[in-house]
């Protein structure tokens, strides 16, 4: 006779399926509309040859620019949250943090855009600023495809290692930094000639909100 008996309590973890499902849904539907450009796309790391094609400011607002957003947001969300999760701060199948993790970021991408717009009125540089963009949008878009199989892996794996997501974080932030230094070299003559206005940006939008960011999630732990 079983004298106690103890409910199973389980994770829900659908919600992140779906989601997970869904952004293989999106990549193979856009793989399947935009198949050149996808192609030269996965080979952004090892070769210019997106870059030099698509660099004209009108591919920011395509469909397939804004696909790639999607997907980016998505993966960095949960991305995030594994890491909250991994260091204790949070459980990773939260979907209500998710969706509060998600908001800021999109809310944050978003806000940053509109800003660097008004600033980039203001300074006169306005063709060059929307050109940085575009880089940094497809190189973003890049790491977060990257990393979404993993984040697939991980989120189903319950022992996660901190140097796992540690090195992922690593190679991440080196591949946003080195698409950084090749945007400065595409358009170098373009930036000498308004060295002024693109160090103030630079610092203003580029440095300020992640130092702010580190600064507000270190007081926070103290």
């Amino acid at each position: 006779m079983i004298e106690h008996l103890h409910p199973r309590i389980t994770e829900n973890k659908d919600w992140a399926t779906l989601l997970f499902v869904l952004c293989f849904a999106v990549i193979a539907i856009t793989k399947s509309i935009y198949e050149s450009r996808f192609g030269d796309f996965t080979k952004l790391i090892f070769s210019d040859k997106y870059a030099k094609i698509y660099r004209d400011s009108s591919h920011i607002k395509s469909g397939f620019t804004i696909a790639l957003f999607f997907l980016q947001i998505i993966s960095f969300a949960f991305f995030i949250q594994l890491i909250l999760s991994s260091f204790g701060y949070a459980s990773k199948t939260d979907w209500v943090l998710y969706i509060q993790i998600v908001t800021l970021l999109a809310f944050f991408i978003l806000s940053k855009y509109l800003i660097e717009k008004i600033i980039a009125t203001s300074f006169n540089i306005d063709e060059f600023i929307e050109h940085f963009n575009l880089q940094k949008v497809t190189y973003r878009a890049y790491i977060g495809i990257l990393i979404l199989p993993i984040n697939a892996i991980l989120f189903y794996y319950d022992d996660i290692s901190k140097n796992v997501l540690l090195t992922i974080l690593a190679i991440s932030l080196f591949i946003s930094l080195l698409s950084y230094f090749i945007s400065i070299k595409t358009y170098q003559n373009v930036i000498l000639s308004k060295l002024f206005y693109f160090i103030l940006y630079l610092c203003t939008l580029e440095i300020a909100p992640y130092y702010f960011i580190y600064y507000w999630f270190t007081k926070g732990r103290a």
